[in-house]
């Protein structure tokens, strides 16, 4: 996915249909001079409906969209012919997409499944016709009620990703490069910070014919969860991934103090997220001998890891394994 065309943030101003108003019609016709009230029902104002697509993976085609109209319903008509409903706009919008109201930042809703569809903007109601209100006191009503006005105002779509494990690291800690050995992606990788300016997903496949979703998410530093860096507006997708594996490179100058800065980056963001089934890991391992995994091993005073290497696949298979293992213990 091009860096350009990946958005996870629109406001949107949506309206939805006006409730065609009742009719007050009364029934007139040769031989039948006073045939009583006939009018129909107001048609129902269309719905702005937000629906799930597990094929999408960005909200850029709303980026240019910004004001969202449904049709408004038709009114009644004489005959008690009820007026057709507005027509209903439906936007696609991919699989982990939250809605937020637009002034105030409250939660609304949230679309996690495909071809599940959630009405954003509720039509007007239809008036109805001058035939409901005729009485044995009142038999020639001549009122119907008028259709109820659409909604309207603006709202937030954010998107989180949906993916099984997120990588979690600081910025050229080698996330990309081990996305780009497992999987079919293709992320920018080169030997700079912040190559990843946006989350890449792949598929990884396992042992027989299994797979599950890694998600690179563009690097951590410290201070993010004040909103340096990349900050606030990538750690959101963290907290979608069941699993995160976190990655220290081997040539760090302190093993330990980076695996605790991003840990307390993490907490600072949200502390749910340190619930979250984890796997401290080691990358670039080739740079390494057994002598001095054996000294980082003392480093880390008994927290679980793995040593990796992705451009030599050293226990490249070992760490799939172990990702499969946590995610389906």
């Amino acid at each position: 996915m091009a860096e350009t065309n990946f958005v996870d943030y629109v406001k949107i101003h949506c309206k939805s249909g006006h409730g065609g108003a009742g009719s007050a019609h009364l029934r007139r016709e040769k031989f039948i001079p006073k045939g009583g009230p006939d009018g129909g029902d107001g048609g129902r104002g269309g719905h702005i409906i937000l629906e799930g697509n597990r094929h999408k993976w960005t909200l850029l085609h709303l980026k240019y969209q910004k004001h969202i109209k449904a049709g408004n319903g038709e009114a009644g008509g004489g005959q008690k012919k009820s007026g057709a409903d507005g027509e209903d706009i439906t936007l696609e919008v991919p699989l982990g997409t939250i809605v937020r109201d637009g002034e105030t930042g409250e939660f609304i809703f949230e679309i996690t499944e495909h071809g599940e569809q959630k009405v954003l903007m509720q039509g007007g109601r239809g008036g109805l016709g001058n035939d409901h209100f005729k009485s044995s006191t009142n038999q020639t009503p001549r009122y119907a009620q008028p259709g109820e006005e659409g909604e309207e105002g603006w709202k937030i779509l954010e998107l989180k990703i949906l993916a099984d494990v997120g990588l979690v690291g600081f910025p050229s800690a080698g996330k990309s490069t081990l996305l780009s050995v497992v999987s079919a992606a293709k992320p920018k990788i080169a030997d700079y910070p912040f190559t990843t300016l946006t989350p890449n997903l792949g598929i990884v496949g396992h042992r027989e014919q299994q797979s599950f979703v890694m998600a690179d998410i563009p690097g951590i530093i410290e201070g993010a969860h004040e909103g340096k860096g990349l900050g606030l507006r990538f750690l959101r997708h963290i907290e979608r991934n069941p699993m995160l594996l976190f990655m220290v490179p081997a040539d760090s100058p302190d093993h330990l103090k980076e695996y605790n800065i991003l840990l307390n980056e993490l907490e600072k963001y949200n502390p749910e997220l340190l619930d979250k089934q984890r796997l401290l890991t080691i990358s670039k391992a080739d740079m390494l001998d057994q002598e001095l995994m054996k000294e980082i091993s003392a480093e880390l005073k008994g927290i679980p890891h793995l040593f990796f290497s992705s451009v030599t696949g050293f226990n490249v298979q070992q760490l799939k394994d172990k990702i499969w293992q946590i995610l389906n213990s």
